[in-house]
């Protein structure tokens, strides 16, 4: 007998069901049959489904002999289940990676409920994915299993069969089935949910909803949109079978009206002539089971009255008025707009006529970011060595609490901003040159990069299209026309910035100012910023770093970070960090997975980790110098180097141990390779290689250089073996248990989920 009985009704959806199944058969946790029921389908589903069966056993094909709809080939489907649970997937969506080894663990955890609920996310055609916006309903806080009374707020999700796993023997007894018509699900999982003596959930995203462009049943103009009516009588006759759910009416019809008034107002769905009938139906509907102490939202109650008194054409009047109003509400914040913008460009030419002030330096990271990154190093060096010289800081307001006393805080593109791009001597910035910028004679432009190149930037784009994007190149060159300083933190960036940026400015390789942190900071610091990211004391902290991949239209997730953690047990956690823009955030459901891709500064998280895992990821070369063991992770190098290109091949010089896929790097981990003596080795070698400078006086180097005008030869510049940088919070995991773990069983094991 199976675990998993997933049952897929098929019908006109030939173009998506061969990723449907295979999302399913791929899954790792293999003890699942798959139920594929054909519905008399014109297009070539059934034989889709009879290759799938010739192929794997596990897959059971089902042929109706007329088509009967998306409920009654449900229940064909579950007449020749044996699984322990019911899983419904309709024809066009998928089931994400490791999906049903996670509904395995937390059924094992709950005490196999009547019902797990678990979370999808809309995708679509763009690759876009959206997570379902109530998925705080799905928290795991709390005791578990529960009955529906203990958490009401699960009726908020969306009421569909495929976010759930049902137990066929709760299913059975009861005598659930699937109606006909449209909207089957609203009398399946009202009266399922409403029932269940135990249910349990899951916070995580195990379903892509696919959001197709034409032919989904949602988005199909047809007069069977009426056949909701239909459904909402089913489920309160249920109600009206049962007087132990009484309690439930007011909620079921809230939520009746409210659904009734979504199927009015989309245009997509009703015929162009029947939306008052349908209105008239739906006051009908709200009289006939209208309840008592159904408490309205204050923002529905005007689309309760419209559906109470079937107002159709003061609905039409209130939209045409609403439409009127976001169209003037557009217009005329496009002209406020193009009025803001013409009075700044006309303060930024008058502000550029006064003098400039010599004693003014303005800073900005990341494009508006929090203080960090090298120029926040740079910022931190000029308010103790040149205190004369008065800093700003250009972030967007929500960065403003990173922004250190004594420095000013500037939005940016406002009056100030623009004044004091104007007017300051001393112009910072790790990103590209704001293109309304006209630097003025005796303004100084600083410009710090973002680390040493592993992949290819600048001109070297020119031939990556995938990675080059919309680049303006032209523009590019404009703004490298106006750096006057580049700092660079080895010969191989100097080499590398110099023939990709090519231009007339000096190059500092004085190390990277952002590194000298790593040697200032303090045990208390690493303590502290351990305790603010939630790091259990004792615990081994990962900082998991990989980068956008360029080749791909979705950023997925290259590692299941909660089978990681799983793994290696108890005593790690994984801080994942995706890369911005375009790489994250890195959500898991796991509490020893914390995303911190929003946090503000990748220094800290560096200073609170006990290692990295990343893959091409530059900051590998910055981690280097905190001298704490990295792994590189990455099974797609070849796909990568053709896409981005790389200058070199990291595997052949690595700084530390390489993992091509997930289990081995789990097995890094589990061994201890991770922090061995090979490893130290080899990071070692990086580091004389990569990080010649980096001794903490990198900053002061470039403030003594830029601002004080030094020109004898730098501060000799410490030896790598003489540096010592702050040690990690699990510094002496080498010689204690906690440096291995019990190694992975081979893959093709169960472990937490075994059915013993």
């Amino acid at each position: 007998m199976p675990r998993f009985s997933v049952i897929v009704p098929a019908y006109q959806v030939q173009a998506y069901l061969h990723a449907c199944l295979e999302s399913v058969l791929s899954q790792s946790y293999p003890d699942l049959e798959l139920i594929a029921v054909d519905d008399c389908s014109p297009d070539a589903c059934g034989a889709v489904i009879d290759e799938f069966a010739a192929r794997d056993p596990r897959v059971r094909a089902v042929h109706l002999p007329e088509n009967a709809g998306l409920g009654p080939a449900r229940n064909a489907g579950m007449e020749r289940a044996t699984g322990d649970y019911l899983v419904f997937l309709d024809g066009d969506d998928t089931l994400t990676p490791d999906a049903l080894l996670a509904l395995a663990d937390r059924l094992k955890e709950t005490g196999e409920p009547d019902v797990l609920v678990y979370d999808y996310a809309r995708t679509y055609w763009s690759g876009e994915a959206v997570r379902n916006r109530v998925a705080a309903e799905l928290a795991e806080d709390g005791p578990a299993p529960f009955r529906l009374e203990d958490r009401p707020g699960l009726l908020r999700l969306l009421m569909v069969a495929w976010n759930k796993a049902y137990r066929r023997e709760f299913v059975e007894r009861a005598g659930f089935t699937f109606p006909p018509g449209y909207y089957e699900d609203t009398p399946w999982t009202y009266p399922v949910l409403m029932t269940a003596e135990s249910i349990a959930t899951l916070d995580r995203v195990c379903v892509h909803y696919r959001q197709r462009r034409a032919g989904g049943i949602l988005r199909t103009t047809s007069d069977r949109h009426f056949e909701i009516f239909d459904q909402y009588d089913r489920v309160f006759a249920f109600l009206d079978e049962r007087p132990e759910l009484r309690r439930w009416r007011p909620v079921l019809f809230r939520r009746m009206v409210d659904h009734l008034v979504t199927v009015y107002a989309r245009r997509d769905r009703l015929p162009r002539g029947s939306r008052a009938a349908f209105l008239r139906r739906a006051r009908a509907h709200y009289r006939r089971h209208r309840t008592p102490g159904a408490s309205v939202p204050a923002r529905a109650r005007i689309h309760h009255t419209l559906v109470r008194f079937g107002l159709h054409r003061t609905y039409q009047a209130l939209r045409l008025a609403a439409a009127l109003r976001r169209g003037t509400a557009r217009l005329a914040g496009r002209l406020l707009r193009a009025l803001r913008h013409g009075a700044l460009r006309v303060h930024y030419r008058l502000q550029r006529l006064l003098p400039l002030r010599t004693d003014r330096a303005v800073f900005t990271a990341h494009a508006g970011h929090g203080h960090g990154g090298d120029p926040g190093a740079l910022e931190s060096a000029m308010r103790d060595l040149a205190p004369h010289v008065r800093t700003a800081w250009v972030a967007r307001p929500e960065h403003h609490h990173t922004v250190p006393p004594g420095t000013r805080p500037l939005v940016p593109g406002t009056a100030a901003h623009w004044s004091a791009l104007a007017r300051c001597a001393y112009l910072v910035t790790d990103s590209d040159v704001d293109p309304g910028l006209v630097k003025r004679k005796g303004q100084v432009l600083v410009q710090t990069g973002r680390g040493t190149p592993l992949a290819h930037t600048g001109l070297d784009l020119l031939e990556r299209p995938a990675a080059a994007r919309d680049t303006d190149f032209a523009r590019l060159l404009r703004g490298v026309d106006q750096w006057d300083y580049v700092v660079s933190a080895n010969r191989h960036s100097t080499l590398t910035w110099e023939r990709v940026y090519p231009g007339r400015y000096t190059t500092l390789e004085y190390g990277r100012p952002c590194t000298d942190r790593f040697h200032t900071a303090t045990d208390a610091d690493v303590a502290g910023l351990r305790r603010s990211l939630g790091i259990p004391e004792g615990s081994v902290a990962i900082l998991y770093a990989p980068v956008p991949r360029d080749y791909r239209r979705t950023q997925r997730r290259l590692l299941d970070l909660e089978r990681v953690v799983r793994r290696l047990g108890p005593r790690f956690v994984v801080l994942a960090r995706a890369h911005h823009p375009r790489g994250g955030p890195l959500e898991a459901a796991s509490d020893r997975v914390v995303d911190v891709t929003g946090h503000p500064d990748v220094t800290s998280l560096c200073l609170a980790s006990d290692a990295l895992v990343t893959d091409y990821s530059s900051l590998m070369f910055d981690y280097a110098v905190l001298d704490r063991p990295i792994v590189l992770h990455a099974d797609d190098w070849e796909a990568y180097e053709a896409a981005r290109g790389l200058y070199f091949d990291p595997r052949t010089s690595p700084p530390g141990a390489v993992a091509g896929g997930e289990d081995e790097l789990i097995d890094i981990f589990a061994t201890g390779h991770w922090c061995g003596a090979r490893s130290t080795r080899l990071r070692a070698e990086f580091r004389d290689r990569f990080c010649p400078y980096d001794d903490g006086r990198a900053a002061e180097r470039v403030v003594r250089r830029v601002v004080l005008g030094e020109t004898v030869p730098p501060p000799v510049v410490v030896p790598p073996a003489e540096r010592r940088p702050v040690p990690s919070a699990a510094a002496g995991l080498a010689a204690s248990p906690l440096a291995t773990v019990p190694a992975q069983q081979p893959a093709g094991l169960l472990t937490a989920t075994d059915r013993g």
